[in-house]
C-alpha cells in the first residue's frame, strides 16, 4: 500500500504561511481545554489499549492515561502557548563592507516525523511544540496505543476545524508496520525523523532511515554517592529518581557508591525497601545489605545488570574505591542521558559537571527533573542524547533551523 498521499498532504500543509502567534496560542489553549473536557472519552479509549497489554509490561505505565495525567498534559500545552515563539528571532546581523546586510533568523524545520511506542502523551506534546514552531507533524504511533492516539488526534482535529485550519497540520499514520518503512524513506517529504521509545526502536530508525534522524536515546541513568555525600539528602534523591515513575527515561538505573560509605547502604535504601525495589548489588554492596534488606528483593549483580535501562522497580548497585572509578563506570555504562552526583566536595562537583559526558548533569538533585516542562520549555518532543543540533530536552528552539537573509542594492561579486 502506498502512503505518499499522507506525506504529500503534510508537505502542502507545511507550505502555507505561518499562522499569527495569537491564533497559534488560542488553538493550543483550546486543545488543552478540549482534552480536559473529553477526559472520559480519552480514558475509555485508553482502557481499550490497556486491556490488550500485560500490566507487568514496563510499557504499561507509559501507556496509561489518568485524569491527573491528562490535566498535566493540558497544562503543558498551555505553558507552550504562553512561551515566546522562536520563529523569526534574529540570531545575528552583520553589515558587510560592500554594503550587504546579512541576518540570520530562526525558521521551522518543516515536516517533522515522529515514530514512538506506547506513549499517548507524545501525540499531544508533538502537536503542541510543532504547531507553535510552524512545523507540520507526521506521527507514527505504536499499535499498542492506537485507540488512545486516534482519540487524541480526533480532539486536536476538532479544534483545528473549529478555527478553519487544515487538519493535515498533524497526521497520525496507520499503525501498520509497513508504514514505518515508508516514513523512513520519505525523502523529499519529511525533513527530520525523531524516534521515541526503546533502544531497539531508536537503533532501527537510525540504521534504516534515509531521512535525517535526531536520536532521543535510552536513559541508562546513574547516581554516584560520594565519600562526602549527605545520607539523608541522598536517600531522598535516590528514592525519588528511582521510584517517582519507573517507566520514564530519567529514572535511576544504577546507584554507584564509594566503598568508604558502603555501610550507609541500609540507610540510603530504606525508602527503596518500602517501595519494594528489587536490587542487583555487587558483592561488597550485597554483603552490606544482607540482613538489612528483604531477601526476596536482594540479588547478586551479574555483569549484564550494569548498563541496563530497567524501566521497572529494579536497580543495580556498584561499589567503587575512588571518584575516578565512578566516572569511569559512568563513561563505560551510561547512555549520555542524565547522570548525578551526591557530594559536598566542591572539587568533585566541579570535575563531575565538567567531565561527565551527558545531556543533563546533576549535583545533589534527582535526575527526575530531566524533562522539558521542568526545564521551563513548556513540554518536550524528546530527550536528545546526540550532539548535533539538539541535546537534552528538545523544546521550541530545537524544532527550528535558521536561514540567512541577505539584502543589497545591486552588488555583484567580483573574482
Amino acid at each position: 500500500m502506498g502512503y505518499d498521499n499522507y506525506f504529500q498532504k503534510a508537505l502542502v500543509a507545511g507550505r502555507k504561511p505561518t499562522f499569527a502567534p495569537a491564533l497559534i496560542n488560542q488553538v493550543l489553549q483550546d486543545v488543552a481545554s478540549e482534552a480536559i473536557a473529553q477526559t472520559d472519552y480519552l480514558l475509555t479509549e485508553n482502557q481499550k489499549d490497556l486491556d490488550r497489554m500485560d500490566s507487568t509490561d514496563p510499557k504499561y505505565d507509559r501507556l496509561k492515561l489518568t485524569a491527573a495525567r491528562i490535566e498535566a498534559i493540558a497544562g503543558d500545552m498551555v505553558n507552550v502557548a504562553l512561551l515566546d515563539s522562536p520563529l523569526g528571532k534574529q540570531l545575528s546581523q552583520t553589515n558587510m563592507p560592500n554594503g550587504l546586510s546579512i541576518t540570520k533568523v530562526r525558521v521551522p524545520l518543516g515536516v517533522v516525523g515522529v515514530i514512538y511506542e506506547a506513549r499517548p502523551n507524545v501525540t499531544f506534546d508533538v502537536f503542541a511544540l510543532c504547531f507553535k514552531t510552524g512545523n507540520v507533524s507526521i506521527l507514527k504511533g505504536g499499535s499498542d496505543a492506537d485507540f488512545s492516539n486516534r482519540a487524541i488526534i480526533s480532539v486536536i482535529h476538532k479544534i483545528l476545524r473549529k478555527h478553519q485550519l487544515d487538519t493535515d497540520i498533524v497526521t497520525l499514520l496507520p499503525a501498520d508496520r509497513e508504514v514505518t518503512a515508508a516514513l523512513l524513506n520519505a525523502v523529499g517529504f519529511v525533513d527530520v525523523l525523531i524516534p521515541r521509545g526503546s533502544q531497539s526502536l531508536i537503533n532501527f530508525v537510525r540504521d534504516n532511515s534515509k531521512v535525517p534522524v535526531i536520536e532521543t536515546g535510552a536513559g541508562i541513568v546513574h547516581t554516584y554517592f560520594d565519600e562526602s555525600g549527605d545520607l539523608e539528602k541522598g536517600a531522598q534523591i535516590i528514592a525519588n529518581a528511582k521510584t517517582r515513575r519507573v517507566s520514564v527515561c530519567n529514572a535511576l538505573d544504577c546507584l554507584i557508591i564509594h566503598s568508604s560509605r558502603v555501610t550507609d547502604l541500609p540507610g540510603l535504601t530504606h525508602i527503596l525497601k518500602e517501595k519494594q525495589v528489587e536490587l542487583f548489588a555487587d558483592e561488597t554492596a550485597y554483603e552490606a545489605l544482607k540482613g538489612n534488606y528483604p531477601d526476596n528483593l536482594l540479588n547478586r549483580a551479574a555483569p549484564e545488570h550494569f548498563g541496563t535501562e530497567f524501566l521497572s522497580m529494579k536497580m543495580a548497585i556498584k561499589t567503587v574505591d575512588s571518584f575516578k572509578q565512578a566516572l569511569e563506570h559512568i563513561a563505560i555504562n551510561g547512555s549520555k542521558h542524565s547522570e548525578a552526583i551526591i557530594t559536598e566536595d566542591a572539587e568533585h562537583i566541579a570535575t563531575f559537571l565538567n567531565d561527565v559526558d551527558a545531556a543533563a548533569v546533576y549535583v545533589n538533585v534527582s535526575t527526575a527533573f530531566t524533562d522539558g516542562a521542568q526545564f521551563g520549555l513548556g513540554a518536550e518532543i524528546g530527550i536528545s542524547t546526540q550532539k548535533l543540533h539538539a541535546r537534552g530536552p528538545m523544546g521550541l528552539e530545537e524544532l527550528t533551523s535558521y536561514k540567512w537573509l541577505v539584502k543589497g542594492d545591486g552588488q555583484t561579486r567580483n573574482p
